[in-house]
């Protein structure tokens, strides 16, 4: 989604450009925590208003899924964050490259394919990664939609057996563990990827 997004930023066509600029600016204006509650309360309302609308009884009948809702919503705004991103990563290829393989006869296409975007995503791994492990820790924001992760079941755990820093620590330890991992893996393909300029 966030390459999507990038490409639709640097659109030659209004259209593209101007639906891709609304999204990013809107999803990132908007707190994650208020995201993920529209898309668990407001998003099923408008499903259905869309099959009653359609008369389509499988639509007008859809119901909320935890799960669902908490992918789609990190998803939706971290594709925006991502979009610029990819955006400024795309930007930072010098326009001779681009050039240079339309003047050996590849299309637009071809050359952001073969050329431009190969070059572009290795640039990007670092902010990229750091977005993951962002995305990573804000995912404890799902509990709030009823989806079981860490932060959910350490509440569990803690409203049985009353004990909230032995909890907490330990909830803070396993993100710990996860971030830093994803970080050594995120260094690790930076270190197979790079190349000189």
């Amino acid at each position: 989604l966030g390459m999507i997004g990038g490409l639709g930023r640097l659109s030659q066509n209004w259209v593209i450009h101007g639906v891709a600029t609304l999204y990013v600016e809107i999803v990132r204006g908007i707190p994650l925590l208020v995201q993920l509650i529209w898309w668990y309360f407001a998003f099923p309302v408008v499903i259905q208003g869309i099959g009653r609308w359609l008369n389509i009884e499988a639509i007008a009948n859809y119901q909320s899924n935890a799960i669902f809702t908490a992918v789609t919503g990190l998803t939706v705004c971290y594709g925006a964050y991502m979009s610029e991103i990819y955006r400024a990563g795309i930007q930072s290829i010098p326009k001779g490259q681009a050039e240079a393989a339309r003047s050996l006869g590849m299309t637009h296409f071809q050359s952001m394919r073969h050329v431009v975007l190969p070059q572009a995503v290795r640039m990007v791994l670092p902010p990229v990664g750091n977005e993951f492990i962002a995305l990573l820790k804000d995912s404890c924001l799902v509990s709030v939609v009823a989806v079981a992760d860490l932060t959910r079941r350490g509440r569990e755990f803690m409203a049985v057996h009353f004990n909230p820093i032995e909890v907490w620590t330990m909830v803070a330890l396993l993100y710990l563990v996860m971030t830093l991992f994803l970080a050594r893996l995120v260094s690790w393909v930076e270190k197979k990827t790079h190349f000189e300029r």
